[in-house]
């Protein structure tokens, strides 16, 4: 008989494990879940993994976004976006006050902020400006904050903010991108079970595996807070290799009764039948499994609207069960 359990997926292997980019593969995934679990971890990885960003900038002299410095080259707003671009890790969940204090003639970059030891600077080569006027300065004050995902700048104005600063679209995410591929392999003697494989960038905060790890974790947390978890029995992931080489061996698998009571009780409308055979037996007042069964060949052809082509599709969604017609 046709066994209808769905088999757990290998182990995650590591394809390649680098810095800020890492790429890994899961084996042996059930037809479809490859898509499922891949597109569910890289929304939450894109989500839901905490960074660190910059919130509100205050600089001397400035009113507004829109103003200009004597003695600096660039304006405002490209300061501001180039100071965006700076990464930070924070080792606290507190808010953090960094500066940045400079004369000129110089070319500004990231490495010239200066902060608390709670607070490091991952691109320090990243550019911000450049004074041209040696009696030109750029003294700026900046708040650093841990948070997810995206927030506008709109919802931090409405906080409470210095006079004089300006509040900026603040990216957390340590992630720089996320992308999954899903292909066919052999399980056994079948096919098209699904090798999903990975692919994650990260600014350099969080390493790619670790960000898997806790999007995982994410994920589990989740689910246990629909369904009591621990009641479920242990389940050992499959061995690739072991199950290609026990292919070999012809066995003829038997269900328990409690399997075959349990199929008995599934409902016609979760099956892959055509909607003309459905509807036949809705008609019918035949909703499950065991309503089918226990109607002889002849039965079923009097039903309006089941032919010899519906008996034929029933049959082999039954035997997907190790089920026949009475």
């Amino acid at each position: 008989m046709i066994d209808y359990k769905i088999i757990l997926p290998s182990k995650l292997r590591v394809v390649s494990d680098e810095m800020t980019k890492g790429i890994y593969e899961i084996d042996g995934l059930y037809p479809g879940y490859g898509h499922t679990l891949g597109n569910s971890l890289r929304r939450i990885i894109l989500s839901s993994i905490p960074g660190a960003a910059i919130t509100s900038v205050k600089i001397d002299g400035v009113n507004h976004e829109f103003s200009t410095m004597d003695g600096v080259k660039e304006d405002v707003i490209m300061i501001l976006l180039n100071l965006k671009k700076v990464r930070f890790q924070l080792t606290t969940e507190d808010p953090q006050k960094v500066t940045l204090s400079v004369k000129g003639p110089k070319v500004v970059t990231a490495s010239m902020i200066a902060g608390a030891g709670q607070v490091e600077v991952l691109n320090p080569d990243q550019y911000i400006c450049e004074i041209t006027d040696k009696n030109a300065s750029l003294e700026v004050e900046m708040t650093v904050e841990q948070g997810l995902g995206f927030l506008t700048k709109d919802v931090i104005q409405k906080e409470k903010m210095e006079i004089g600063a300006i509040a900026l679209d603040a990216i957390f995410s340590p992630i720089r991108r996320v992308s999954y591929e899903v292909e066919d392999m052999r399980v056994g003697d079948k096919t098209n079970h699904n090798r999903l494989r990975l692919t994650i960038e990260t600014d350099g905060t969080v390493s790619p595996k670790e960000a898997l790890e806790r999007s995982i974790e994410l994920m589990l947390e989740q689910l246990k807070a629909i369904l009591d978890l621990k009641h479920l029995p242990e389940s050992k992931p499959i061995d690739i290799l072991e199950t290609v080489e026990e292919e070999s061996e012809d066995e003829e698998d038997t269900k328990s009764d409690e399997e075959v009571a349990d199929a008995m009780k599934t409902r016609i409308d979760t099956l892959d039948l055509s909607t003309r055979t459905l509807n036949a037996l809705n008609s019918a007042n035949i909703r499950t499994i065991g309503g089918i069964a226990r109607k002889k060949k002849e039965d079923l052809l009097e039903i309006e609207g089941l032919g010899e082509k519906g008996i034929q599709e029933i049959k082999r969604v039954l035997s997907n069960f190790g089920i026949t017609l009475k």
